[in-house]
């Protein structure tokens, strides 16, 4: 059995640091969002990959898949969402097993009038405290650690 091997100082403040950064600027950017616009950040997260999409519709697996969440909680949210007239959800002529998500034009709506806001704070509470360098290294740090939970997952 290996011995633990824990965080030194400055791993566990880097550690520290993106554990607040992450929780404080979801909280930020959570509250600016529901401020504004109404709009939950699950709302959101649902609501920009349907608006991009052709025909603002997609698979459930490939909007679950898209933005990393589990059957369930999707299934959840797209209920409270269609109770609100956000989105509907539609039988897939391709597969009969699965289910298609559709924004409606409310939630066209709602997205275009949330998404500039949001886009500002996220500026203001990220984007511009970076260098292009800064933001550069961060990608490739974010990408590089993305693609080793890609491979674990696997």
């Amino acid at each position: 059995m290996s011995e633990t091997q824990w965080l030194d100082p400055s791993e566990e403040r880097l550690w520290r640091s993106w554990l607040r950064l992450n929780s404080e600027m979801s909280t930020a950017l959570n509250k600016q969002l529901t401020s504004d616009s109404g709009l939950s950040a699950a709302d959101y997260a649902i609501l920009v990959p349907l608006s991009e999409s052709p025909d603002g519709v997609l698979q459930s697996r490939e909007l679950r898949e898209g933005i990393a969440w589990e059957r369930d909680r999707l299934s959840h949210q797209v209920r409270r969402m269609e109770k609100r007239g956000l989105v509907t959800r539609e039988d897939c002529v391709d597969d009969a097993r699965a289910s298609m998500v559709r924004i409606t034009d409310a939630g066209q709506a709602s997205i275009a009038a949330a998404a500039p806001g949001h886009v500002a704070a996220t500026r203001q509470v990220f984007f511009d405290h970076l260098s292009d360098d800064d933001a550069a290294t961060l990608t490739a740090i974010c990408e590089r650690l993305l693609a080793n939970l890609d491979e674990m997952a696997d």
